[in-house]
C-alpha cells in the first residue's frame, strides 16, 4: 500500500511540481532516484565551493547507479530535479531564500525562489513519488526545550511523510536523547547503518543506542518493502549513517568548542531560529573549518549510501 498521495503531474495546476526530464524518465522506467536538498547549496557553504559540492553530490549519485533529483523552488515553481543552469542559479543568487515546508505555499503563490530544507525537500520529493532522500543531519529537539519549546519542523513533517531519509543523525548542537524520544513518539522508524549507536552528525556516535541495526543496502530496502506492505499511517524511515572514523571531528575538540558555543549563545541572548546558524558558524570558526569538512564528509557518504539503497529498492 503506498504511503504517500499519488505523485503530482505537471498538468495538475499552476502550482504542480516541475520534474526534470531525467526525473520524469526515471520515474516512468522505475529506475532508482535520490532526492537532494538545496539549502546546503544556497546557505550552507561559501561560494564558489557550494556549486562544486552540489555538482559533486549529483555525480556521486550517478556513479552509484541512481538519478539525482535536487529540489528547489524557482520563480514560484517547485522543481524536483534541476538543470545545470538552475543548479548554478541556486548556488550563485544571494536572493534565494531558505524554505521549510510551511514556506512552500507562500513561495509558490508569490513567485519567490528558495532553497529547500529537510522538511520541504522530503515533502516535495515524496509528492513526486521518490522513495529515498539524502541529507547531512536532521533538525530535532533543541536544548533547554522545557524553557523554549523549540523543536525543528523536520520532526512533524517526517512523521507524516513516507520517505526513507539517509542522514548522519541529528545536529550535535541539539538534545539528541530528547530528539530520539520524540521520533519514537511520532512513529518515525530509525535504523542504525552499520552501527548500534545513533550518529552525532560531526561524530560517529552520539552515545545513544539504536534499537535496530542494518548492514547492507538490501536490508534497508527489505525494511522499506515490509513497511509498504504493512500499510498504516505514513511516516519516514531514518537510516542513521555515521561519518567515517577518520573523517569525524575530533571528539575532544567538538565537546570543548560546543560548550563554548552554547555559553556564547546564552551570553548574547541568541534565541529562536537564530540559534542553529549561530552555533554552526561558531563551530566552523573555532574548529578552523574542521566541522565543515566533517559535515561534507558525512553528506558525501550519505548520498552514496542513499543511491545504493535506491538501487536495491528498485529491483
Amino acid at each position: 500500500m503506498p504511503q504517500n498521495p499519488a505523485p503530482l503531474s505537471q498538468e495538475s495546476g499552476r502550482h504542480a511540481l516541475l520534474l526534470s526530464a531525467d526525473v520524469r524518465e526515471a520515474l516512468a522506467e522505475r529506475r532508482p532516484l535520490v532526492a537532494l536538498e538545496s539549502t546546503i547549496i544556497a546557505h550552507g557553504l561559501p561560494r564558489p565551493r557550494n556549486l562544486q559540492v552540489a555538482q559533486e553530490l549529483e555525480e556521486i549519485t550517478r556513479k552509484a547507479g541512481a538519478v539525482p533529483a535536487t529540489v528547489a523552488v524557482l520563480d514560484g515553481r517547485a522543481h524536483v530535479g534541476l538543470t545545470a543552469a538552475q543548479l548554478e542559479r541556486v548556488a550563485g543568487d544571494p536572493a534565494v531564500r531558505k524554505l521549510g515546508h510551511r514556506d512552500l505555499a507562500p513561495a509558490l503563490a508569490l513567485g519567490a525562489s528558495g532553497a529547500t530544507t529537510v522538511s520541504a525537500t522530503a515533502f516535495l520529493a515524496a509528492r513526486a513519488g521518490l522513495r529515498v532522500f539524502a541529507t547531512g543531519g536532521l533538525g530535532g529537539v533543541h536544548r533547554e526545550w522545557t524553557q523554549t519549546q523549540d523543536e525543528s519542523a523536520d520532526l512533524r513533517l517526517l512523521a507524516r511523510t513516507g520517505i526513507t531519509v539517509v542522514c548522519a543523525g541529528v545536529k550535535s548542537i541539539l538534545d539528541v536523547p530528547a530528539t530520539l524520544q520524540r521520533l519514537e513518539t511520532l512513529g518515525v522508524g530509525v535504523l542504525g547503518y552499520g552501527t548500534e549507536h545513533f550518529p552525532g552528525f560531526y561524530l560517529r556516535s552520539s552515545g545513544e543506542p539504536v534499537d535496530w541495526t542494518v548492514r547492507t543496502p538490501q536490508e534497508v530496502a527489505d525494511v522499506m518493502r515490509a513497511r509498504e506492505e504493512l500499510g498504516g499511517p505514513p511516516a519516514a524511515l531514518i537510516v542513521a549513517h555515521p561519518v567515517a572514523e577518520e573523517e569525524q571531528l575530533d571528539p575532544d575538540v567538538h565537546d570543548r568548542v560546543l560548550a563554548g558555543a552554547l555559553a556564547a549563545c546564552r551570553e548574547r541572548g541568541v534565541t529562536g531560529q537564530a540559534v542553529t546558524p549561530f552555533l554552526l558558524e561558531y563551530l566552523m570558526r573555532e574548529t578552523g573549518g574542521a566541522s565543515l569538512e566533517a559535515n561534507l564528509a558525512a553528506v558525501r557518504g550519505n548520498v552514496e549510501l542513499a543511491a545504493r539503497i535506491a538501487v536495491a529498492a528498485s529491483r
